[in-house]
């Protein structure tokens, strides 16, 4: 039985959204050290994409706008662009509701989202993206991905998966990876993970 399939651990609510809490206070003050002594870690991140898994042209790809010290994926988005995928990012649609895609060219205008969040703006088209790069805190090898305590990309990648073919890749710094996250029946799975160092594939 591999790690992924694994039973989950924690299966009472309260005590998963404690430990969950725990791990968020150190892991954004892990991230935001990486995050200041590895300035290029976009470009390498665009670099190990490009060689590792790029989607063909026409795929939709959703990534995100970087907030504080996340991964700036912004690189890897230009790249794949210039491939020929349709990029994305995210909008908010409504707290508890899954997330919402809209098509983003790099020379258009952002509007600022919820949570200093910046997206596009409602005149943009909405699109099913079929590769989703995501932010996070921490993640472990199982796949597992500490996120916010939103669960909005939970929600998101139940839906699209529910109906198509999705691959969701995290992007983080090596230094975010962690032996376990504890992680609940209803937190998605990661099938990689994209570091300055390496592509992780985790569905081999």
């Amino acid at each position: 039985m591999t790690d992924r399939d694994e039973p989950e651990t924690y299966v009472d609510l309260d005590e998963l959204r404690a430990a969950k809490a725990a791990l968020r206070r150190p892991m954004r003050e892990r991230r935001a050290e990486i995050a200041a002594a590895a300035p290029d870690a976009g470009s390498r991140v665009a670099a190990l994409v490009a060689a590792s898994f790029a989607p063909a042209g026409g795929t939709v790809v959703a990534g995100y706008w970087p907030m504080r010290d996340e991964l700036d994926p912004r690189p890897t988005l230009s790249e794949l662009s210039a491939r020929g995928c349709r990029i994305a990012l995210p909008v908010v649609a409504a707290p508890g509701e899954p997330l919402v895609f809209r098509a983003w060219d790099e020379d258009e205008p952002l509007e600022p989202g919820p949570y200093g969040t910046m997206q596009p703006g409602e005149a943009a088209d909405v699109v099913e993206p079929q590769l989703l790069l995501i932010p996070m805190l921490a993640f472990d090898r199982a796949g597992r991905r500490l996120g916010y305590g939103g669960g909005f990309y939970d929600r998101t990648l139940a839906g699209l998966r529910g109906r198509f073919a999705v691959q969701a890749i995290g992007i983080a710094y090596a230094g975010q990876e962690v032996d376990s996250v504890p992680a609940g029946p209803e937190d998605a799975r990661l099938d990689g993970v994209v570091t300055e160092r390496a592509y992780l594939d985790f569905t081999e």
